[in-house]
């Protein structure tokens, strides 16, 4: 699943998760933004000698939960929004109360969104829209969106549990649809870190969605369970998502993959956070 965000403070990048339903915030990243020091390890092992309680405590507030980075998926130390008032409660820094303003407003609208998942579909929108994409892709991509969720949620139903189990179930849909996988893709497509699906133009949206709305019909209606039916499964319906690409493909006498990006070049436009 594509839980994971990267928000930012007095542009300090701070990356998020989805966790029990709550935002867990990297540690590190936190730290950094509110010291000078380059450091935020050393100095976090240096704030537990100096705050004992915090020290003694340290397990039961902070989690280790996979974090994509740069060299790939790794395992980092998070806090949710509770927690880390408490790290920077041990912190001196003339940033901290200014912190504990924007974390309370980033923590308070998932809670928002929570109680109301409207709130969150016309933040997402908006946040398009800002950026200069038109309303018609807009649309596609807040459908995608919604498809997507759904799929994970049949997979989280039906027996994927791991991280890695999201990422092998997309990368087979992937192949299935368009003959690469997403990591593949965004190479193509000359992408880091950016969101692959930010970049697709309107067909490679459209055949993305029916490839995860077919997996997921698969699912419901054989009662699928278990990583490996749902592996078959995720094969069997990007394989009707790729063989409908293949048919258009002949018809427009072009391929439907593009290295063109959405908006322009990537970067150009800042992700979604």
């Amino acid at each position: 699943m594509d839980s994971t965000k990267i928000v930012l403070f007095k542009d300090k990048r701070i990356r998020r998760t989805l966790y029990q339903n709550e935002w867990w915030f990297v540690v590190e990243d936190v730290v950094l933004a509110l010291i000078d020091s380059k450091d935020p390890k050393q100095y976090i092992q240096r704030l537990k000698q100096r705050d004992e309680e915090l020290s003694k405590g340290w397990v039961q507030i902070v989690h280790t939960l996979d974090v994509p980075t740069e060299g790939g998926t790794q395992k980092m130390n998070c806090a949710n929004t509770e927690s880390i008032f408490r790290i920077i409660q041990s912190i001196p820094s003339p940033k901290a109360e200014p912190f504990k303003r924007w974390l309370a407003r980033v923590g308070y609208e998932r809670v928002q969104e929570i109680e109301n998942p409207e709130l969150a579909a016309k933040r997402t929108r908006m946040l398009y829209k800002l950026k200069g994409y038109p309303d018609d892709w807009i649309e596609k991509r807040m459908r995608g969106i919604a498809i997507r969720e759904e799929l994970t949620d049949e997979w989280a139903k039906r027996g994927a549990q791991e991280q890695k189990d999201y990422e092998i179930l997309t990368a087979e849909i992937s192949k299935a649809t368009f003959g690469i996988t997403p990591g593949e893709y965004k190479n193509i497509k000359g992408l880091n870190r950016e969101n692959l699906r930010d970049h697709m133009d309107d067909l490679e949206l459209i055949f993305t969605m029916l490839g995860e709305r077919a997996t997921n019909e698969i699912h419901q209606t054989e009662d699928s369970s278990g990583v490996a039916k749902l592996k078959s499964d995720a094969k069997a319906g990007g394989k009707i998502a790729g063989g409908a690409r293949k048919q258009l493909e002949k018809r427009l006498n072009r391929p439907i993959v593009s290295k063109n990006n959405f908006l322009g070049k990537p970067g150009q436009q800042n992700e979604l956070e």
